[in-house]
């Protein structure tokens, strides 16, 4: 058997990044127009109007791209209601959250065995799911809280926990590189992610005339959302006439079929094929106009 107790980490400051705080873009109003994307916002706009559920599942691709202060800006805003996100993305929020930097380059250090091995990243985030506190982005939002995290403000789930909308955190196990760490222990993070995954039914039960919008995430989210809303189902919750919206860069099976065409044929779908970079601000901007911010 392996000892993984053998394995060594770097210090956060010896480990290049190529996301920094000062890539981070500031929320604004951007030059263009999309008809469908405005016509999502105003799905937003009815469904917090009738306070229905606005849920957003996310990928690491909007944190590493420096477009999470638009998602905070709607979350106190009181806009977002519930963000769910795979285990990459919470890795990449906490590592802004505590050195303001994150994303490495993973071509480089694979060749030698560094990839993924910060010792910061991977002791806080193993020590906070090793914790008495209940469920996984809960878990990491009281850590950076209590490392009174230098960038804590950039952080999407610490900004969840301060607004008290839920946060959760959806992982498999092998896929994040906090399981690289001599001190995971695989049992909390199946049990703090399994919490997560409860938390998240609960709010899929309140879906009906609400939006779910699934923002870079190939896989794990719309793997997780199929599941949560079978259970919903199962237990006799009404969940059949919902908004759904697909943003990514490129087509993929799973967001397509598993949020857009399998759940339900009632409701308006959304997929939009497009840069983050440009979707995200439009989204943002026709949200705000409608709501008269």
């Amino acid at each position: 058997m392996i000892d993984f107790n053998k394995i060594k980490t770097i210090p956060i400051k010896d480990k290049n990044y190529k996301t920094k705080i000062k890539d981070f873009v500031r929320p604004k109003f951007i030059r263009g127009n999309n008809k469908k994307i405005k016509e999502l916002a105003n799905e937003i706009l009815i469904a917090r109007k009738n306070s229905k559920e606005v849920i957003f599942m996310i990928g690491a691709h909007i944190i590493k791209l420096g477009l999470s202060l638009y998602l905070i800006e709607l979350i106190k805003k009181g806009i977002i209601t519930h963000v769910a996100m795979n285990g990459a993305a919470s890795i990449h929020d906490f590592e802004i959250a505590f050195a303001g930097k994150t994303s490495e380059n993973v071509k480089e250090n694979i060749k030698n065995g560094t990839f993924g091995m910060v010792e910061e990243t991977g002791r806080f985030i193993n020590e906070a799911l090793k914790s008495g506190n209940k469920g996984y982005g809960y878990s990491i939002a009281r850590k950076i809280e209590e490392l009174d995290s230098k960038y804590k403000e950039y952080s999407i789930i610490y900004n969840c926990y301060k607004e008290k909308i839920p946060v959760t955190v959806h992982v498999a196990i092998g896929t994040d590189i906090i399981h690289q760490h001599p001190s995971c222990d695989g049992s909390a993070i199946g049990k703090k992610s399994y919490e997560d995954f409860k938390l998240f039914v609960a709010t899929l039960s309140k879906l009906e005339k609400g939006v779910i919008l699934n923002v870079g995430s190939a896989v794990i989210m719309p793997e997780v959302f199929l599941k949560a809303l079978s259970i919903v189902r199962n237990l006799g919750y009404k969940v059949e006439n919902f908004t759904r919206a697909n943003f990514d860069m490129i087509n993929h099976y799973r967001p397509y079929n598993n949020l857009l065409k399998r759940p339900t044929e009632k409701g308006k779908i959304f997929n939009i094929i497009e840069r983050h970079e440009k979707t995200i601000p439009l989204l943002y901007k026709y949200i705000l106009r409608e709501n008269g911010s």
